[in-house]
């Protein structure tokens, strides 16, 4: 299993000194499925303490730089606080740290309909930044895809069913995007509502650069739908996700390829999910409770085909 921090294990007394807090306190945070969360509270103020759990020296860097230099681009997301030496990552006990500014608001799930135009302008500014920027010179080529040895993985899933669904799926999409190769851009990767913040003032800043890559903005588009753009069924809402489209061509208009294209990118993020959560629960930490966790991407990829008339017209 995935080992994460707890509280009793933060040594509080060094973090501060690398911080320069004083009077320090923490309490854990919910949420995060890769890494561990405290807010801290000190004399300077409310901050988020991070412990990177799932990473080694080198990613654990990168995702500091990748977090401030998109910051500093004009992105809302958060700041990432130095130490008192300017590190952005600072290693206590063992364990890699990262603080963060504490960003008053809420993560409301599912993400209002209201606000999905806000999110899908954010993901359109995203698009549009240089991808060669400071800070962000290494980040990684289309790390949200699954590898080939991934891929190669499939066949030898006991879920015999859903492995031959997931392939053929795959397949049939590895074909379609051949034909039309779209320039590659800065993505997020998992834009889910746990990963924004509805912000005290009623915008939104968004959380979480762990699968920032270069790649297909349609894909990224479809990886918004799956994460903000199911209905209360766990299918694909026309009305959520034209709500996001909405807000993302305002900055950035799709042509009509770009349109006939999108239900494609949709089910090819349901399918790359589907494929985490069944590898997840049932191959790398079987859960029985969460055996049955992928099913929804197959219901939802499907949902997606038999709509894609409302996202084409």
């Amino acid at each position: 299993m995935a080992h994460y921090t707890t509280a009793d294990q933060i040594a509080l007394n060094a973090v501060a000194e690398r911080y320069a807090l004083t009077n320090p306190a923490i309490a854990p945070l919910a949420g995060g499925a890769a890494n561990s969360s405290f807010r801290l509270d000190a004399d300077q103020g409310r901050y988020v303490l991070t412990a990177l759990d799932n990473h080694d020296d080198r990613s654990a860097s990168a995702l500091a730089r990748h977090t401030r230099a998109l910051r500093m681009l004009g992105l809302s997301t958060s700041v990432i606080v130095p130490t008192v030496d300017g590190d952005l990552v600072t290693p206590v006990g063992g364990r890699r740290l990262v603080l963060k500014e504490w960003i008053s608001g809420r993560v409301e799930q599912p993400l209002p309909v209201t606000l999905l135009p806000e999110a899908g302008q954010f993901l359109a500014e995203l698009h549009g930044l240089p991808s060669q920027a400071d800070g962000l010179e290494d980040v990684p080529r289309g790390a949200r895809r699954l590898s080939s040895e991934q891929l190669a993985a499939i066949p030898g899933f006991p879920d015999r069913e859903f492995a031959g669904w997931l392939t053929g799926r795959l397949d049939r999409i590895r074909v379609a995007e051949l034909r039309a190769r779209r320039e590659p851009c800065l993505v997020h990767g998992d834009l889910f509502d746990d990963n924004i913040v509805v912000r005290d003032d009623g915008h939104l800043s968004v959380l979480d650069w762990e699968t920032v890559s270069l790649d297909d903005p349609l894909l990224d588009l479809g990886m918004a739908a799956v994460g903000l753009a199911q209905d209360g069924a766990g299918l694909l809402s026309i009305e959520r996700f034209e709500a996001l489209l909405r807000g993302y061509e305002k900055r950035r208009p799709l042509t009509m390829e770009d349109r006939a294209v999108l239900p494609l990118e949709i089910e090819h993020a349901a399918l790359i999910i589907g494929y985490h959560r069944y590898h997840r629960h049932n191959v790398r930490f079987p859960n029985p409770d969460r055996a049955a966790y992928h099913r929804e991407m197959v219901r939802f990829a499907e949902s997606v085909e038999g709509r894609a008339r409302g996202l084409v017209d």
